[in-house]
């Protein structure tokens, strides 16, 4: 059973990841079990090419990100389990968290962050009454989002990056991915809010 269980291995979901993971010597996070189902082949980052983001250097590629997150993940949260080569097929609300299905295995979780893009080719089973058209992006793309309301679909199960409404800018992404793992530390913390940050 995991304690939280991050759906796609894009900007918002490793970066979900990795904040969730940053956490393990708080004590409210000691412990906790938190796994993501690390899905690239579909990212918009595979043929993407950054000049105009903080801190990256101009021409880095969001192919070059895809590996060097998931190592980064690896080096610093080995905690963190990593599942890949499994795409999520479906989600099932049980009275404890969520069964999520993929293509080869089956997994428990209280909590589920659904982090994948926003195409209408989104196919994940048990989300479907969620489903709208995206409303930050132009109708013609048929683009869609979770309806949410602060990153929150229901108890339980959140959404983060494009498919969460936001626009499709690698910063909004990774940023809507630490905002959900600070929520859900924050829920971890009984209501205290909560942020990590390491220091010099």
């Amino acid at each position: 059973m995991f304690d939280a269980l991050i759906i796609g291995g894009g900007a918002s979901g490793l970066s979900c990841a990795l904040v969730l993971g940053s956490a393990k010597d708080k004590e409210f996070a000691k412990g906790k079990e938190i796994g993501i189902i690390a899905h690239q082949k579909t990212s918009h980052l595979q043929t993407a090419l950054f000049n105009n983001v903080l801190g990256l250097n101009p021409g880095t590629t969001g192919a070059s990100i895809l590996e060097s997150g998931t190592q980064q993940l690896t080096a610093l949260y080995p905690h963190v389990q990593q599942i890949t080569l499994e795409k999520a097929t479906n989600i099932i609300k049980t009275e404890t968290g969520f069964i999520v299905k993929t293509n080869k295995a089956e997994y428990r979780s209280k909590l589920v962050v659904v982090a994948v893009g926003y195409t209408d080719l989104m196919t994940i089973s048990g989300l479907d009454d969620f489903i709208e058209p995206h409303p930050r992006a132009k109708a013609d793309k048929n683009r869609i989002w979770l309806k949410n309301t602060d990153h929150k679909i229901a108890e339980g199960l959140y959404v983060a990056g494009t498919l969460a409404g936001w626009r499709s800018q690698f910063a909004i992404a990774s940023g809507s991915g630490a905002q959900v793992a600070t929520d859900i530390l924050t829920l971890w913390n009984d209501g205290e809010h909560t942020k990590i940050h390491d220091k010099i």
